[in-house]
């Protein structure tokens, strides 16, 4: 767990804001749930034999000896907030959310056990088309960001009969070849066999080279819908490439499920993933509904961006992880030009200005080499000498120019030269 400060904040709320603005556009609302939920939710929900539920979870009792656990994962508390309000009944709905989420895996870069992800549920949404638009949500935000090097993995991971005969298929087939696997992917054979498929395993991933596969597995009617799905992610022109192996560790996906991965780090790294959960709503005693969506984790997008900003210098990510920086930097000293120093900056900002008030008192010469470095366009210079002729000094810092001085009550003209480009 890392602290954020304000530095790397200012990055991150840049991501954020783009990611609002992208799905208000999409016609999604913002939902906040609690952090913590009753452990029961999870269990249900994502489903007892997954790493996640049996391995990874915060879970303690509270003082009233209630099983309480800190959110793995936004699905399952967006679901249960939706069914508690009676959201549902009225018709479907588009929501995301963004905040930290919490497991006990190992810590590693872009992955902590506290944890950011922004997500995006749509609950209702039945047809393959709404597939089709969540995955492009996805894919045109990681655009819009900058994030260079993009792939799309895809695979159906069919009905719960679809999944049901390819479980008994696979499992026959691994059992006879039990020798042959590690002992992490063993212990899963009795439990939750699909997850093999994801083992990171070298021994095991060649193995799973010749197993069955879902694809083979689907039903005719499967089968025509991830026909829809993949017609109309041609008809968007976003490029994928079928995963046959790829099925997601959580147990309430069916039909699409996906990942796009970037290869800004070097290797191909997942940054967002999702897919169709229709049986998790009946599961935690609603209706049966169908529902799509996705989940990125920040973190992980931000190493890929600051990656994607040192590849180009001048690029939508650098715009995106650069520090927005100040207007003007006011330089200021003596008793009388602190009082109208706070005046003028205050009346600056009022306008919309982003002013950075020296406070020190400290000489012009060191006061200038701050302004220097927090990359201020212009130093606005206020002494007791201008403060009694009612007067500013404007100078530019980045460009070549000339001072000039300006009668201190004259905010627009001033806020004219400071916007000025």
């Amino acid at each position: 767990m890392v602290d954020l400060l304000p530095q790397a904040l200012q990055r991150w709320q840049a991501v954020e804001a783009e990611a609002r603005a992208h799905f208000q556009r999409s016609g999604f609302g913002e939902i906040r749930t609690p952090l913590m939920e009753p452990t029961d939710l999870f269990c249900r929900g994502i489903g007892e034999a997954t790493d996640v539920v049996g391995k990874e979870m915060y879970t303690f009792n509270d003082r009233g000896e209630r099983s309480c656990t800190l959110r793995p994962e936004g699905t399952a508390s967006v679901v249960r907030s939706a069914l508690q309000h009676g959201l549902l009944t009225q018709g479907p709905q588009k929501l995301w959310y963004a905040g930290p989420m919490f497991r006990y895996e190992r810590p590693q870069a872009g992955r902590q056990r506290q944890f950011h992800q922004i997500g995006v549920e749509w609950l209702g949404a039945a047809n393959a088309r709404s597939d089709v638009e969540v995955i492009a949500l996805a894919w045109d935000l990681l655009a819009s960001l900058g994030v260079g090097g993009l792939a799309l993995e895809l695979n159906s991971l069919g009905s719960a009969d679809d999944r049901k005969a390819y479980r008994t298929a696979l499992v026959a087939w691994l059992e006879q070849r039990t020798d042959q696997l590690d002992e992490d992917s063993r212990s899963r054979l009795s439990t939750n066999p699909l997850r093999i498929l994801d083992s990171k395993n070298k021994a095991t991933q060649a193995l799973l080279e010749s197993a069955p596969t879902l694809i083979d597995a689907l039903s005719s009617e499967s089968r025509t819908r991830f026909d829809l799905v993949q017609q109309g992610l041609t008809t968007l022109g976003i490029p994928f490439c079928l995963n046959p192996r790829l099925v997601r560790g959580l147990d309430y996906y069916c039909h699409t499920a996906f990942e796009i991965t970037s290869d800004q780090l070097g290797a191909q790294a997942t940054v967002c993933g999702g897919g169709r959960y229709d049986g998790l709503v009946g599961q935690l005693g609603g209706a049966d509904t169908p529902a799509v969506g996705w989940a990125l984790g920040l973190e992980r997008l931000l190493l890929v961006l600051d990656e994607a900003a040192k590849a180009d210098p001048v690029g939508r990510a650098a715009q995106v992880v650069t520090a927005p920086k100040p207007d003007a930097y006011l330089v200021n000293r003596g008793a009388q030009a602190e009082q109208a120093a706070l005046v003028l900056a205050r009346a600056l900002r009022s306008q919309g200005l982003t002013v950075e008030l020296d406070s020190s008192g400290s000489a012009f010469g060191k006061q200038f080499k701050r302004a220097d470095r927090c990359g201020a366009r212009f130093a606005l210079v206020l002494g007791d000498e201008e403060a009694g002729r009612d007067e500013v000094l404007i100078k530019p810092l980045l460009e070549k120019g000339d001072e000039s001085t300006w009668a201190i009550d004259a905010i627009s003209a001033m806020v004219d030269v400071l916007q000025s480009r």
